[in-house]
């Protein structure tokens, strides 16, 4: 819901006594992890498509990071393995491109400069599970019980202080950053200068906030 408080951070949410992990196919993002997280928990770098723990988890979490499979069904048949019997896991993915507000006034705005590909939506890629019924069913064919999805509608902040500077982060970190890149320099000012205005339209208490659409997705081991 719009405005709702956001979850409890996994150490809060855990039971007391729990030991927490974190998997990343990254090195840097392990050890920038690694230095946040101090004792609350440990990280490893691995690629949780093949690896497998030396002893099950009974939870497992994951946001905005099961959509990038290069081969989903394997890599869920993998995380099965990771499961205890009767464990839980939840798994937060963007619901449809078009309700996602930064995703999609990105992407418009961008197309309004420049010519942009078509998107493949079964390609590993954000809102690939927008629908979260391709996601049910994978993880159903992966031999998980009792698979469901909630939308979660909400509205998210995004970062900088002005909306130029939000226009800015946007541009520099989407999927939309490499080819804009190469464009001619008149035509990544245009496209901050027409995402500048989008931003402001957005402008809620000081901070730039677009609505999103969040599915969670749940099952059992």
């Amino acid at each position: 819901m719009a405005g709702a408080a956001p979850p409890a951070p996994l150490p809060a949410a855990a039971p007391a006594g729990s030991e927490i992990t974190g998997f990343d196919i990254s090195p840097d993002l392990v050890a920038a992890a690694t230095a946040r997280a101090g004792d609350v928990a440990r990280f490893v770098e691995a690629d949780v498509s093949r690896y497998r723990p030396d002893s099950p988890f009974e939870r497992l979490a994951s946001r905005f990071g099961v959509m990038f499979f290069e081969d989903p069904a394997a890599a869920f048949a993998n995380l099965r393995h990771w499961l205890a019997p009767g464990g839980q896991l939840a798994f937060a993915v963007w619901g449809p491109a078009a309700e996602v507000g930064f995703m999609a006034q990105l992407r418009g705005t961008i197309a309004s400069v420049m010519d942009v590909a078509a998107s493949d939506p079964d390609a590993p890629g954000p809102c690939r599970y927008g629908d979260p019924a391709k996601l049910i069913a994978l993880l159903e064919g992966a031999g998980f019980r009792d698979a469901a999805s909630r939308t979660v509608h909400c509205s998210l902040p995004v970062p900088g202080d002005t909306p130029a500077a939000a226009a800015a982060f946007l541009l520099a970190s989407s999927s939309m950053a490499a080819p804009l890149a190469d464009a001619p320099e008149e035509v990544r000012e245009r496209a901050h200068a027409r995402l500048t205005e989008v931003c402001a339209r957005h402008l809620e208490d000081g901070r730039v906030r677009m609505p999103a659409r969040v599915e969670i997705v749940t099952a059992r081991g």
